[in-house]
């Protein structure tokens, strides 16, 4: 059995249409610009931060070693003693190598585990890229014609035809040839039963009266 639809307003589909295609306008675009973070996040963790830390870690290694060689050269002069700045720029050295050494560590991780953490959510943007290219749409230009239709529907009179005419009797065609066939036979059949009237003329057009007689006058 087919489903009836219960519209009770048609202004509320147009409306209901409406902020669904400022929703499209507005979701699409920022979908997009999601998507292209992540891509851009990617590229940013494999080029730019791993080569950024990896050149930092070289910098620092670099940095502590001629802090430990001049440590080590006024250790072993016997002119002065060891500084204590010059211990103080050892410990900065390690330090900085340190921290330079846990960024890149940081980096090598998410590069290992950004498939597994991201890719499950970039699949899930896709489905709904999927809904607003396609679905949405569709869904949109079916609620136009739905209602333009409810709109011509609500625009014709229950009392009259599409046409203007009046509503074709129970038992005509649609057309109304076969009614009017049913009425002038109708009216034929009235006429030929009914009976000509004392004095009355048999064509009705006042002609010499028709004398009335029976069957014994007759015989």
């Amino acid at each position: 059995m087919p489903t009836r639809a219960n519209v009770t307003s048609v202004e509320a589909l147009e409306s209901f249409r409406t902020n669904l295609i400022v929703y499209l306008s507005k979701a699409r675009p920022t979908l997009e610009e999601v998507s292209d973070n992540v891509i851009r996040a990617r590229g940013w963790l494999e080029s730019d931060r791993r080569v950024f830390w990896e050149a930092q870690v070289r910098r620092a290694t670099q940095k502590l070693q001629d802090a430990q060689q001049a440590q080590f050269s006024a250790e072993l002069s016997n002119l002065r003693e060891v500084s204590s700045a010059e211990r103080m720029a050892v410990l900065k050295a390690k330090r900085a190598l340190a921290g330079a050494e846990e960024k890149l560590k940081v980096v090598k991780k998410w590069n290992r585990d950004f498939g597994s953490q991201v890719e499950p959510l970039a699949k899930q943007l896709e489905k709904l890229q999927t809904v607003l290219v396609s679905n949405l749409p569709e869904a949109i230009a079916y609620l136009r014609e739905a209602v333009k239709s409810l709109q011509a529907y609500g625009g014709v009179s229950p009392t009259t035809g599409s046409t203007g005419d009046s509503p074709v009797p129970s038992g005509d065609s649609p057309d109304g040839t076969s009614g009017d066939a049913q009425r002038v036979e109708k009216r034929r059949s009235q006429n030929h039963a009914s009976p000509i009237p004392v004095g009355g003329s048999p064509t009705g057009a006042g002609g010499s009266p028709a004398l009335p007689f029976s069957e014994e006058d007759s015989s």
